[in-house]
């Protein structure tokens, strides 16, 4: 066995890890970590650094990190071979016929749906038509009567209903078949390594061993095991060798390319592990979890296993790809409509705001969005501040004798907000999101909070989920920080549905005081 390619890349692992403090500190962007390139030969001496972390062995994933099936696939998701194999064999029928070529979109479209709903487009480290077979019946059955019974009321003919539902059972007789096939291949690509995403377990006991051992004794799993880490440097009796404790995560990520991260009961605080998780590298990883009461009974309807590890996908932790897509699509649409329908009530605060006095119709003030950036947030105006200072630093106006009869009342209903339906169609905006802050207040509070800082993970919003759960004016500023977490983490375009009904219920309850 040979040492070399290792010792060179101690040498260079050794330079990152230098600094005037212990441990190892992860690079910044835009940082490659080689402005000391190492230099090999006997006289060069290294210049004396820190210790690493007690069981710090990042060598150990480097060989992982050139993995070229890796980076080959680390951007292939299991929908990119599924959707458009079903795809194909709902539309196979118009190959024999375009008669019924209505009937077909509708009943593929509908099915695509059913299939996405029901989580058959989902990642699965299993994989088995068997286990699919009963939610891909019961689906293609539900489609098919709905498009039926639309055939039926549209054509009165039998033979036209009969010819129809010949072409649909050709249709589901066909997708199970291209199920199969593409999960054959799968399996077959994931065993010759051709298919394959590096992993990280988190954890290193019991369950975290016996997940590092399946995963390298079985690739049909298609994760590449790069290695454990966990809260405490010294593993367990029996567990495996660390590679790095939980405070090494993001370096490792980056260092490694790694794409999924598996929690397995590991040995710190969920909310130190979730604070974790919520970086930058890690939150790019898929999420699976061994469920701590495993032993008890399987989960869900849609239930994966690992060896005879059952684990489950967490959603992620933060909006992006095709949900950040889908949000940023709805929020447009309703900009646009709420524009088109309030035209007359915006121009009625436009004349009552310049009734009241000629201080200007329209506030503009910076405020924080996502990622941190800055943008003009726009408002009708209720009041001048005495000078910028105090526009930026004055927490609340509530109580302000400036504040004139008009811009009390546009404050009460929230109607002084109507001008921020420009900042969403801008992109600065969401409809539904963490209310937007000022620089000052946010670097107060993210000082004072640890999970304050996370809520600018996505756009600032025109209301939130903290709003209408009473959270506004003088309250918690932590309260408010779990709530906007909570809503990002777990996002759905019904979610902004319940808000924004809730919102417009606030807002005709403030009027009517």
């Amino acid at each position: 066995m040979t040492t070399q390619p290792a010792t060179s890349e101690q040498l260079l692992l050794s330079t990152q890890r230098t600094g005037p403090s212990s441990g190892v500190e992860p690079l910044q962007d835009g940082e490659s970590g080689e402005d000391d390139p190492p230099k090999s030969g006997p006289a060069v001496r290294e210049p004396p650094a820190p210790p690493a972390r007690p069981g710090l062995d990042t060598t150990a994933v480097l060989p992982y990190a050139s993995s070229r099936a890796s980076l080959r696939t680390r951007r292939l998701r299991a929908w990119m071979i599924t959707a458009p194999a079903d795809l194909a064999a709902l539309l196979a029928p118009l190959l024999l016929s375009d008669r019924y070529w209505r009937g077909t979109l509708v009943m593929a479209g509908l099915t695509v749906a059913l299939f996405a709903g029901g989580g058959l487009y989902r990642a699965r480290r299993h994989l088995s038509i068997l286990d699919e077979l009963p939610s891909l019946g019961g689906r293609l059955l539900a489609s098919a009567a709905v498009v039926a019974i639309i055939a039926a009321l549209r054509h009165e003919s039998a033979e036209y209903v009969v010819g129809f539902m010949r072409g649909v059972a050709l249709s589901a007789g066909l997708v199970i078949v291209s199920r199969a096939i593409t999960r054959k291949v799968t399996v077959v690509a994931r065993k010759r390594r051709w298919v394959e995403h590096n992993a990280i377990v988190i954890g290193a006991g019991p369950v975290g061993s016996e997940l590092a051992r399946l995963l390298r004794r079985y690739p049909e799993y298609g994760l590449r095991f790069v290695g454990c880490v966990d809260a405490d440097p010294s593993p367990l009796p029996g567990g495996m060798p660390l590679i790095g404790t939980v405070a090494d995560l993001e370096q490792l990520v980056r260092l490694a390319g790694c794409e999924v991260l598996i929690i397995a009961d590991p040995s710190c605080p969920e909310s130190v592990l979730m604070e974790l998780l919520r970086r930058p590298a890690s939150a790019a990883c898929d999420l699976w979890a061994a469920p701590r009461l495993w032993g008890t009974r399987s989960y869900g309807g849609n239930a994966d296993h690992i060896g005879a590890i059952p684990v489950v996908k967490i959603g992620a932790t933060t909006l992006s790809g095709p949900r950040w897509a889908v949000k940023r699509v709805s929020d447009v649409l309703f900009a646009l409509v709420a524009l088109l329908l309030l035209s007359p009530v915006l121009l009625l605060c436009v004349l009552a705001t310049a009734l009241e006095g000629p201080r200007g119709i329209f506030f503009q003030q910076e405020r924080i969005g996502r990622h941190g950036h800055p943008f003009q947030l726009v408002k009708f105006r209720s009041m001048r501040p005495a000078d910028e200072r105090e526009s930026q630093t004055n927490w609340s106006i509530a109580h302000d004798r400036r504040v004139g009869p008009i811009g009390r009342f546009l404050r009460r209903t929230s109607l002084d907000e109507l001008p921020q339906l420009w900042n969403i169609l801008r992109g600065d905006m969401s409809v539904v999101g963490p209310r937007p802050e000022r620089p000052y207040f946010v670097a107060k509070f993210s000082a004072e909070y640890p999970h304050y800082a996370m809520r600018h993970r996505v756009p600032a919003g025109l209301t939130g989920l903290a709003q209408v759960s009473g959270l506004r004016g003088d309250t918690p500023i932590s309260d408010r920080a779990r709530f906007d977490n909570y809503y990002i983490e777990n996002w759905s375009l019904w979610l902004d549905v319940k808000v924004i009904l809730r919102t417009v219920a606030e807002v005709f309850r403030a009027g009517g005081r």
